[in-house]
């Protein structure tokens, strides 16, 4: 595979990713993964301050899986819609079928409660730290590590970022 096609593969992975949760898709969400992976989202300062607690930390598909259905039949919440905007997608090394790449990328959050709705607000900022497999011209994500600007959290982070 050429850069050119490298780098197409993790824009579509990428635009392919936010797509699904920008239109709650999200038991399609897990397969976005490889069967072995990594979903952490984790906070600016602990990995400044070399600390290893994050957020969220998934080692398994089924872990992802376990975080959906929690979200659809356990977790209460105020119901909302979430807006990514992603940008300056850039592949930092690519190696056989292994890439990795950095992604800005900026949440905003649309509440649909009836106390709040259609009140936006930014939700979530930060770059996305990938590491992406591509098998028969399949792009998936092995790790996707979500590196959040700050340690202040709104509310509840359910919705995966």
């Amino acid at each position: 595979m050429d850069a050119r096609e490298c780098r197409f593969a993790v824009e579509e992975l990428q635009h392919a990713y936010v797509h699904c949760i920008d239109n709650d898709r999200l038991e399609e969400w897990p397969d976005f993964f490889t069967d072995a992976c990594r979903y952490e989202v984790t906070t600016r300062e602990n990995v400044e301050q070399g600390l290893p607690v994050s957020v969220i930390y998934c080692d398994s598909k089924g872990m992802l899986r376990d975080r959906i259905v929690a979200l659809r039949q356990a977790n209460i919440y105020g119901s909302h819609r979430y807006r990514h905007m992603i940008s300056a997608i850039r592949v930092t090394k690519a190696e056989g079928n292994m890439v990795s790449a950095e992604t800005n990328y900026a949440v905003y959050r649309t509440m649909l409660d009836p106390v709040n709705y259609g009140h936006s607000e930014l939700y979530s900022v930060g770059v996305y730290l990938d590491t992406i497999v591509i098998e028969a011209g399949v792009a998936r994500f092995r790790e996707k590590v979500v590196l959040v600007d700050t340690a202040r959290i709104l509310s509840l982070l359910v919705t995966p970022l």
